[in-house]
This record gives C-alpha cells, sequence and structure tokens, in this order.
C-alpha cells in the first residue's frame, strides 16, 4: 500500500482549518486513488467546519457556494478549485438520489458512514495519518468492493450506487462481495429513477475498463435494466458454422477485443443487437442476419439518444455498427470508394471494429477473415500514406475552377466535381488538373 502524499494547496488548506480550531482531512477518491499509487483526479476535503466558518476562514480567497445546503464550498487556489464540506448525515432519500435533508455533525466517523463503499470512506490528513473505521485499506488491498454497512439501505439512498459499484469493480479488476452483490441484483430496478446523464457517464466508464466483460456476462439482469433492448440477445443462439456463443456472449467477447475507448467500446456492444429480429434460416437451418447492421443501427440510435449522448458520437456509432460487417477486399478501388464515403478515420476504426468481432467468432476461418482483414488495413494505410485521391479535397481541381470554364454556381459544380472524383477513383482519369478539366468541360456540354 502506498503512502499518500499531500500535495502543496490541499496541505495548506487542512493546515489553516486545524489553524483555525477546526478539523481537515483528504476524504474519498482521491485517499483511495494515494493507496492504490495512483493520481487523483481531484482532491476533495472534509471538516467540522460549517460553510460560513469555511468562508471566513478562506475569506482571502475566491470561494463558491456549489452546494451550501448540502455543507459545500468550493475554495479555488492557484486556479484549482477544492470542495471542503462540512461533515454531515444524511436524512431521507424519497427520490433514491439525493437525501431530502441533511445535518451537520463534529464527527468524521458520522460523514465516512454516509459514504458508499468502504474503500471510499477513508480519510487523511499528516498529523493523524490514515483514518479508516470501516476497513476500506483491507477492502483496498483484497480487491474488495464493499459497502459501508447495510448495501440495502447504501442503494435505497442512491441507486446510482449500484452502477458505481460494477464500474469499480470494471475498472479496478476489483471483487464485488456478495451481500454487496446481492442488493445490487435484488434493487437493480432502481436505476429507473436515475437520469440518463448520470448513467450515460457511469456506463461508458464501465465500459472501458479492463473486466468490462466480466461485469457484463455477471450482472446482465442490470445492464437490461438501462438497455432492455439487449434482452433480446441474452441466450439467442446463432446456429451458424462462424459463430460459437449467443448473441450478448458473442457481445461481451467484441467488448473484450477491442480497445478501451468509449467509441469503440459501445459500438462493440451494439453491433450485434439487430440480429434477433434480423434472423432468417434457410432450408438446411442455417440461420442468416442479412439485415441486422441496418436494423442495429436504427435500435442503436434511438439508445443513445435516450442516454443523451452527444448527436456526433451517435452518428460515429450508427455508422461503423451499419458498416461493421461489410465485405472488404485490399482492392484499391474499392477501399478509395469507401474511403470517400466513409473518410480514413472511420474506416481505420472498422478495422478494429472487424478485427474484435472476427476475434470474438468460432474458428472456423478466423486465420481466413484475419489473413484479409490485415491484408485490408495494409492496403488502407499505403493508400491513405500515399495521399492517393479518395476526396474531393485531394482533387486536383475545385469549384472555382469550374466556375471559371462557365458552369453556373449550385448544384451542379458539385454533381460534375463527384462524377469527376468517381473517374480518378476507378482509375479512368489521372488526378492532373489538365485532364480533369477537359473531362469536366464534356460534361458541361452534355445536356442536365
Amino acid at each position: 500500500m502506498m503512502e499518500i502524499k499531500l500535495p502543496t494547496d490541499v496541505k495548506m488548506i487542512i493546515d489553516r482549518l486545524c489553524g483555525s480550531g477546526y478539523d481537515g482531512y483528504a476524504v474519498g477518491g482521491c485517499v483511495r486513488d494515494s493507496l492504490m499509487g495512483a493520481a487523483p483526479h481531484d482532491w476533495d476535503l472534509t471538516t467540522d467546519a460549517l460553510p460560513d466558518e469555511i468562508e471566513r476562514i478562506f475569506a482571502d480567497y475566491k470561494t463558491l457556494d456549489i452546494g451550501k445546503r448540502f455543507g459545500t464550498i468550493a475554495v479555488m487556489v492557484n486556479a484549482e478549485l477544492y470542495e471542503i464540506t462540512t461533515y454531515r448525515v444524511d436524512g431521507a432519500y424519497s427520490d433514491a438520489r439525493h437525501p431530502d435533508e441533511v445535518s451537520f455533525s463534529d464527527r468524521l466517523r458520522d460523514d465516512l458512514a454516509r459514504r458508499d463503499f468502504t474503500v471510499n470512506a477513508m480519510a487523511y490528513n499528516d498529523r493523524e495519518g490514515l483514518v479508516d473505521p470501516y476497513g476500506g485499506a483491507r477492502d483496498l488491498s483484497d480487491g474488495v468492493i464493499r459497502c459501508v454497512g447495510v448495501p440495502a439501505e447504501r442503494f435505497g439512498e442512491d441507486a446510482l450506487r449500484i452502477l458505481r459499484a460494477l464500474r469499480f469493480a470494471a475498472t479496478l479488476g476489483f471483487t464485488i462481495e456478495p451481500e454487496t452483490s446481492k442488493a445490487i441484483l435484488s434493487q437493480r430496478t432502481l436505476l429507473n429513477t436515475i437520469a440518463a446523464e448520470r448513467i450515460r457517464d457511469e456506463l461508458l466508464k464501465l465500459l472501458c475498463g479492463d473486466q468490462a466483460d466480466f461485469i457484463l456476462r455477471r450482472y446482465r439482469s442490470v445492464i437490461a435494466v438501462l438497455i432492455p433492448e439487449l434482452k433480446g440477445t441474452f441466450d439467442f443462439e446463432q446456429h451458424s458454422k462462424h459463430h460459437n456463443r449467443d448473441v450478448y456472449r458473442h457481445t461481451v467477447a467484441a467488448v473484450r477485443n477491442v480497445e478501451p475507448e468509449p467509441l469503440l467500446r459501445v459500438t462493440m456492444l451494439f453491433h450485434d443487437i439487430g440480429k434477433p429480429l434480423a434472423q432468417t434460416t434457410d432450408k438446411h437451418g442455417i440461420c442468416h442476419y442479412r439485415n441486422h447492421p441496418k436494423i442495429g443501427a436504427a435500435m442503436t440510435r434511438e439508445i443513445l439518444r435516450r442516454l443523451c449522448m452527444p448527436n456526433a458520437f451517435i452518428d460515429e456509432v450508427c455508422t461503423m455498427i451499419r458498416y461493421h460487417d461489410e465485405r472488404f477486399k485490399p482492392e484499391p478501388v474499392m477501399l478509395k470508394g469507401y474511403l470517400k464515403l466513409l473518410g480514413a478515420d472511420m474506416m481505420l476504426k472498422l478495422m478494429l471494429i472487424q478485427r474484435a468481432d472476427i476475434l470474438a467468432q468460432s474458428i472456423y476461418l478466423r486465420a481466413e477473415k484475419l489473413s484479409n482483414l490485415a491484408a485490408v488495413s495494409d492496403e488502407l494505410r499505403r493508400i491513405i500514406t500515399s495521399e492517393e485521391c479518395y476526396s474531393l479535397r485531394q482533387l486536383a481541381v475545385s469549384g472555382a475552377d469550374l466556375l471559371h470554364i462557365g458552369y453556373a454556381s449550385g448544384i451542379r459544380i458539385g454533381q460534375t466535381l463527384d462524377q469527376l472524383l468517381d473517374l480518378v477513383i476507378a482509375g479512368e482519369l489521372p488526378n492532373e488538373k489538365e485532364a480533369l478539366i477537359a473531362r469536366a468541360k464534356e460534361l458541361f456540354d452534355k445536356p442536365e
């Protein structure tokens, strides 16, 4: 277990609180991360000083009321905001998210008792060292997520803690202790009370965790509360030589096989969600899913909108799902056509998507699929790095050139440039201004 080294500004805040006759501690995630040897994203502090006293003590600094009713004052020190919260005891949580009221306390233990998990219920200052009444350091060392007190009560207070437990387990590689796990499963429907934005943020972090695949399998019933459409993939057998897993288990394996970036992991989570609706069976009993990318992209768009994902993110995920099953070949003309349609960045991401998909399938033709994908990837990179023409911005003529030879501004210029680009991609014209202008003149003389 690592020692905790307080940053200079944090130490100053604690010393000033203590010098004014109050307690002062770093608390929560910053203590947890420090003990794990990770750099905390931010440093939260707690004290027995009331909010008005915090403002008085730091009167020579800029302070912000970011939740004074709940005891939190932010202090700006060297352009960084530090949240200082008065010890408190929470009242009832009628909305399963926020306490109806809080009362302030003069005991650190009261404040730690209201926190979610033991690994987040530790405090530290240099004078007293680690304050750990609930065994958080031991659980941290053992790799265990355990609720403070009774799990059902903690989740009843704030249902988002259910998802936070899964996220911590996925990102830290920890085990969820049995009673906490049991409460997660039994109280999972409380997640229906949580705002979509909060669910989105936790889900994205969970999906990018090293142990996301285990959590997605073990707690699939919890995931189904968030995304009911996934239930259709549970235990849905594919009856194909290309697959040795049902759709959901294949999906989870594909998530594991792709890089831990939100865009890629979300794409893999939904890439086959359309299969149950697309399934057809031929006379030999073999199942086919010819329209599943299109169906899946439409389903995913609605899901991601519901989760309040950014529009650009939604568009990119849905485009990758729409094209994830394309049969690319290492042929320049074909690949330039796709580069024109989708762009270089999207095509390179699709290579990662397809590789993850193949690795999650059966071994039937796997070597051949991977060999073809490698050849496609190599050819894509060759085209991109050699700057061969596949986009309008690479074309040796522009709209201004067409205006100069008599074209009127408007839609016909765009159509002509597109035709010229197609001819260059097909190898029927060199990407040279003189040749392109000559063909543009021929096209200009043709009736529309």
